[in-house]
């Protein structure tokens, strides 16, 4: 087997996640319309945060036994993973957001939190010797604009609290990204997204019971779509579509594209969040935010581009001969 052929299996591997990450950003993207619809009729951001990962926990129960079918011993190697996974990167990154709401704008808070994006640039290169090249670190540069452009954060003074939380969300999506692109020896991405769900949830759970995180629901109906409807049905999505089928197709993609692509790709959960609220709220986009679409799209054209040209760069290298090719085994991406 040759390096050539390697390489044309890598993109194909490239093309699959590629396809994997744009399906979870839309249906992570739903999750604004559904969240907008019940904190409307007086639910609290802590109740929505732990209604949707402890129902999703539960949907994802018997797909997450199958994919392990009987290889508990995987998740118990990877305890202290699933615990930092489930704590950080999914009820943390999500609790620490929420708090940064509630000090800043919208905008400003999800712009810290997707700064998280640099992190994972700086773990490949710290980590892995992954120096970030001349297209990722413009495409880097692109892709803040444009997310700058789209959310439009404006307002008065920043709250530093509020800053420090939105930080902390910022490295919990760091933590998700990289936690998620393990591949050798990790658990299947539904068990991983089941087992930090769960984690998650409890966690969330001990937040809610000691009244450290505000607790409130209603029963009354919600309004989606310009209709009436009863809350569990935007609940019903927020737990399947907003997190058990976005966080597996995530994790999927994210091992199939590598921490670094996955992360910026990730950046089109915004640019669906705002496709969703114009289609389902009536809220409009502007032109500087169709602009802004377009530049995070060809910051994450970039990125791409230069993911690319490394393994471009690994076909040039000659064939390899049959007595060799056990040597080949992991491969540039392969650990």
């Amino acid at each position: 087997m040759s390096i050539t052929r390697f390489g044309h299996d890598a993109r194909g591997r490239g093309a699959a996640g590629l396809g994997l990450a744009v399906l979870g950003s839309a249906m992570f993207g739903t999750s604004g319309v559904f969240a907008d619809a019940l904190m409307a009729t007086g639910w609290t951001p802590g109740a929505l945060v732990t209604y949707r990962i402890a129902i999703a926990a539960l949907v994802l129960t018997p797909f997450a036994l199958w994919s392990l079918r009987g290889r508990f011993g995987l998740l118990r190697s990877a305890l202290g993973e699933v615990l930092a996974f489930g704590a950080v990167a999914v009820a943390g990154c999500q609790l620490f957001f929420f708090n940064a709401v509630q000090r800043l704008d919208v905008g400003v808070a999800l712009l810290l939190e997707y700064g998280g994006i640099l992190l994972v640039v700086a773990w490949a290169w710290l980590r892995h010797g992954q120096r970030p090249r001349r297209l990722t670190v413009a495409g880097s540069v692109a892709a803040l604009a444009g997310l700058l452009l789209v959310l439009n954060p404006a307002g008065g003074g920043l709250d530093p609290i509020g800053v420090l939380w939105g930080i902390l969300a910022g490295t919990g999506l760091a933590v998700y990204f990289v936690m998620a692109s393990r591949g050798e020896g990790a658990l299947p991405p539904i068990a991983l997204a089941w087992a930090g769900m769960v984690v998650g949830a409890l966690g969330l759970a001990v937040f809610d019971v000691t009244g450290l995180l505000p607790f409130r629901t209603s029963t009354a109906d919600v309004t989606l779509l310009d209709r009436a409807m009863p809350w569990p049905v935007p609940i019903a999505g927020l737990a399947i579509i907003a997190a058990a089928l976005a966080y597996a197709t995530s994790i999927a993609a994210t091992r199939l594209l590598g921490a670094k692509v996955a992360s910026f790709v990730g950046l089109l959960e915004v640019l669906f969040a705002v496709l969703f609220a114009w289609l389902a709220l009536g809220q409009r986009p502007g032109g500087w935010q169709l602009a802004g679409g377009i530049v995070v799209l060809a910051g994450i054209a970039l990125v791409r581009a230069d993911d690319d040209g490394e393994a471009a760069a690994a076909e040039t290298l000659p064939p390899v001969t049959a007595a060799a090719e056990p040597a080949l085994a992991p491969g540039p991406h392969g650990g």
